[in-house]
């Protein structure tokens, strides 16, 4: 597939991308808030790093997995670079990951951070790319919480025996000493039950709480504090806990999602590994026998777990598949993380036919042309297809130099070997009106001398006025009703018709409007390029125009270098020839030289 092909049709979504070289190995893996243009950015920008410059050489390949937030995109890049390793990668050799908040599993649980999972059922969460988010997280839960932070064993059976003594965490608020039994293990869990909440983003409960405490020491003239407090409430509330990266209890899952229609079908796969995506991959199967959904999720739960070399024993799928003699557990979630996670699944597989389609078109432009010129038919109510287009477009300044341009469109694409100039012959002055009459008479007069085929539309660049003005040259060439005419106002891109004065509004993303902007854009391209030529002509008229021998180019390139006629009458023969050839310097030197 065509490199530059999949990077104009990746999707303006947050994500990472891998880079495959020419052996089929990642190379790079990297995150994006925006794949197209992060992406983009390296085919099209000049890189003062020579090691960028040699990577994007070797890139024959481009893979993406779309998720919804560039943090998200940040922990999973971080998962697959630890996987694959890719050479250019920064090489992390300690190891480092991302912390975790941990709520121990003991009598009076600890909350703390942690970058090691331990399982001994202890609830893990995040992971957390923001250490100073994490940070606010558990000073709020401190400040709102007197937990224990020591190492004791508290068991029922030390409490009771009297092992423990109280310590200076209690004696300053910041611990109600369970280990000497001042606090009971049921109270205790209720603030457990409380941190989990918000840990998991539900916070509503807590901040109200957080702002009636707010008001208390704003009331007390507690300003500091209070401030201290408005700061954590907005934090909090900024705050989402849930995330792609889902709870490490989620261990070793993969999950398939499936999109078909009448022709093809996208089997999706996540490789979910600790909670965290490591691997995502999309295939497309094409229909031979009409094959069910559940037939082709067969096929693809098959194709994708042999070519991945996965053992996973739990399968999270939309629907359970008719796979018997198998020891593998098929889940499907309703609510929930795993339910998060097939969602995910279920948006890669849209995407990725998404993509198809759009490469597809691109491929086939022909269909895809079909596709806008009959939406364009329909849109302007035309008796037949416009696969022939014409469209023309005015320019002067001042009523000098006029000049119109014509473009031809052929099966919604520019026929530049068919676009024309007129020069204004019959006006004079600044009217565009009287212009546009005399360059529609000329243009279609000489096609039906000719005998050379005519368009079925007609587009004038300006409103009701500039169309009034072609129909008259339209009626005295007695092709009213034989060609579809219309006008088109910048403004509000009105598209008026002949006497109608109400005009049309088409859709502003319809692709029949975009067709008749590009043409409109075009002629007018194409008529000032014209008119800016024309008038570098005359302003460059001078002696060198009059010299036999020399024409408007030479003389160009002679008044850039010499600024002037006079200093080029002073200049040496082996002067001009650094310019010009040895011919024309020639010519140039001996005509002012004899004169």
């Amino acid at each position: 597939m065509d490199l530059q092909l999949k990077i104009k049709n990746l999707p303006n979504k947050p994500g990472i991308y891998q880079y495959y070289n020419a052996e089929g190995n990642i190379i790079y893996i990297g995150k994006a808030k925006n794949l197209k243009k992060r992406v983009t950015s390296y085919f099209t920008k000049n890189h003062d790093n020579t090691k960028t410059t040699v990577l994007v050489k070797q890139v024959v390949d481009i893979n993406t997995i779309i998720v919804n937030s560039e943090f998200e995109a940040l922990l999973l890049e971080n998962n697959l670079i630890k996987k694959y390793q890719p050479k250019y990668n920064v090489l992390l050799k300690d190891d480092k990951t991302y912390p975790w908040i941990c709520i121990k599993k003991e009598p009076f649980p600890r909350v703390f951070s942690t970058r090691n999972l331990v399982k001994d059922g202890s609830e893990y969460f995040g992971p957390y790319a923001s250490g100073k988010m994490m940070n606010t997280i558990l000073d709020l839960i401190r400040q709102l919480y007197p937990l224990r932070n020591c190492h004791l064993n508290l068991s029922e059976e030390n409490i009771k025996a009297n092992k423990f003594k109280v310590c200076l965490e209690y004696h300053i608020g910041n611990c109600k000493a369970p280990c000497v039994g001042f606090q009971n293990e049921e109270d205790y869990q209720k603030y457990i039950f409380d941190i989990k909440n918000i840990i998991k983003g539900n916070i509503h409960g807590v901040t109200k709480h957080l702002k009636t405490l707010m008001a208390d020491y704003a009331e007390n003239l507690e300003f500091e504090k209070a401030q201290l407090l408005k700061e954590k409430i907005k934090t909090l509330e900024n705050y989402q806990s849930k995330s792609v990266v889902v709870s490490p209890t989620i261990n070793d899952v993969d999950v398939f999602s499936i999109i078909s229609d009448e022709k093809d079908a996208f089997v999706n796969y996540l490789k979910v590994i600790n909670g965290a995506i490591i691997q995502g991959h999309t295939i497309e199967l094409k229909k031979k026998l009409d094959e069910t959904d559940d037939e082709l999720l067969q096929i693809g739960i098959i194709e994708l777990r042999l070519r991945f070399k996965s053992q996973s024993k739990e399968i999270i799928v939309p629907f359970i598949p008719s796979i018997e003699g198998s020891e593998l557990k098929f889940t499907v979630p309703q609510i929930g993380d795993k339910k998060h996670l097939l969602e995910l699944s279920e948006r890669n597989a849209k995407y990725y036919r998404l993509e198809r389609k759009k490469q597809k078109e691109n491929v086939n432009p022909t269909k895809h042309s079909d596709r806008i010129l009959e939406q364009l038919q329909k849109d302007l109510r035309m008796p037949e297809k416009p696969v022939y287009i014409e469209c023309f477009d005015n320019s002067n300044i001042q009523g000098t130099n006029a000049v119109a341009a014509c473009v031809v469109f052929k099966d919604a694409k520019p026929s530049k070997k068919d676009y024309r100039h007129f020069n204004i012959k019959t006006v004079e002055g600044p009217n565009d009106f009287a212009s546009m009459e005399e360059v529609i008479f000329r243009r279609y007069n000489r096609l039906l001398e000719e005998n050379q085929p005519l368009p079925q539309l007609i587009i004038i660049d300006g409103g009701k006025g500039q169309l009034s003005s072609a129909l008259k040259s339209i009626d005295k060439l007695n092709l009213r009703g034989k060609i579809t005419i219309i006008g088109i106002a910048k403004k509000l891109e009105e598209i008026y018709f002949p006497n109608d004065s109400i005009p049309l509004y088409i859709n502003k993303k319809s692709e029949s409007l975009k067709l008749i902007q590009f043409l409109r854009n075009e002629a007018h391209r194409f008529g000032i390029t014209h008119h800016r030529n024309k008038r570098s002509k005359e302003l460059i008229k001078s002696e060198l125009s009059e010299v036999e021998g020399i024409g408007f180019k030479t003389a160009q390139e002679l008044l850039w270098k010499f600024k002037s006629v006079a200093r080029v009458k002073q200049a040496s023969l082996k002067e001009l020839e650094e310019v010009i050839s040895k011919k024309r310097a020639k010519i140039v030197f001996e005509y002012f030289n004899t004169q």
